[in-house]
């Protein structure tokens, strides 16, 4: 007889298969030079734990806004000071530690407070603008649906702040080519999807690497409009889809419909079924990487792996035959 606490974590987990996830809702402090204490947000499959702040050992030569790093039942990881990252001054101190797992590495966040978790639709988040895309905030989430009195919460692009405040090992980080330049049908493509503007400037690194022709989309929604749109123009012309898109390359968590939907839509539409699907994500451990395979995609590789993702994409265009001599 399962127990509650296994039918909690049941219960989030099929929340992959229809488009909803949880949301840790928490506060960095007063936005610098005003009274306000805006809400920020962060996938729950994403925490590892929240603790309260623990002492940290300062680091000598730390990056800047990097506190120390603290032993947390053996493991030395960094604490990052979220606050400073963005801008916010605490009114009461840096009070919780969120231990995160990003792209299979461990760090820590500091934050003033915690406030909720909440049960959100892909539906109800928006992309941010190029400005704040560019920025530390990825989207933005509308906590009550589409009323104009929502409160509103800003996902922050995690991956930006890990990226420039403890940049990964940059022989992986570069873009690379495994093997020879491969070479799609005349007019095929590469659709790729992710709401990171820094996970999209590696992508299109990598695929220009590859001499791929792409074409990059912000969301889950928009890549599945922008394949429907290309699937009845094939059907249209009499033509394939697999000859205009040869791979799907997208992300798990976007505003809309996340990797997850976007995938289990591809693999169920008969018109698309053939078409070779590759996840590319920092939601990893081995329940998020289950989910993956469950979903239907035909690879799984970690942010922001190049020669991961180079091998990956040559495997499933070789698989579906994609690539000509």
């Amino acid at each position: 007889m399962p127990t509650a606490a296994q039918k909690d974590i049941d219960e989030r987990t099929n929340l992959t298969g229809s488009n909803k996830f949880e949301m840790l809702l928490f506060r960095l402090g007063n936005a610098a030079g005003t009274e306000r204490s805006e809400l920020f947000g962060i996938n729950v499959f994403k925490i590892r734990e929240i603790v309260a702040m623990p002492t940290v050992t300062a680091m000598a030569g730390a990056p800047q806004h990097v506190l120390g790093v603290v032993n947390l039942r053996g493991q030395v990881i960094p604490v990052i000071d979220l606050p400073a990252v963005v801008g916010c001054v605490p009114k009461s101190g840096l009070n919780i530690m969120l231990v995160t797992e990003y792209a299979r590495t461990t760090q820590a966040f500091a934050a003033e407070a915690v406030e909720d978790i909440v049960r959100l639709d892909w539906k109800q988040i928006l992309s941010a603008d190029e400005a704040m895309a560019r920025g530390f905030v990825t989207s933005i989430a509308r906590l009550d649906g589409d009323q104009n009195t929502t409160r509103l919460a800003q996902i922050l692009d995690v991956e930006s702040i890990l990226q420039r405040i403890l940049p990964a090992d940059q022989a992986d980080l570069k873009a690379n080519s495994s093997g020879p330049a491969l070479k799609l049908r005349p007019g095929a493509i590469i659709l790729a999807a992710d709401d990171s503007f820094v996970a999209r400037a590696m992508i299109e690194q990598e695929l220009k690497a590859l001499q791929l022709p792409y074409e990059m989309t912000k969301t889950g929604q928009e890549a599945w409009n922008r394949l429907q749109a290309i699937a009845a123009e094939c059907q249209a012309q009499g033509l394939e889809l697999r000859e205009r898109v040869a791979l799907v390359l997208t992300d798990l968590e976007m505003p809309e419909m996340d990797g997850f939907t976007l995938t289990r839509n591809i693999k169920k539409d008969p018109a698309m079924r053939g078409l070779p699907v590759v996840i590319h994500s920092s939601l990893t451990g081995d329940t998020n990487e289950q989910h993956v395979r469950s979903a239907g995609a035909d690879a799984y590789v970690a942010k922001f792996a190049a020669r991961e993702l180079d091998v990956a994409l040559r495997d499933a265009l070789a698989r579906y035959e994609a690539v000509v001599a």
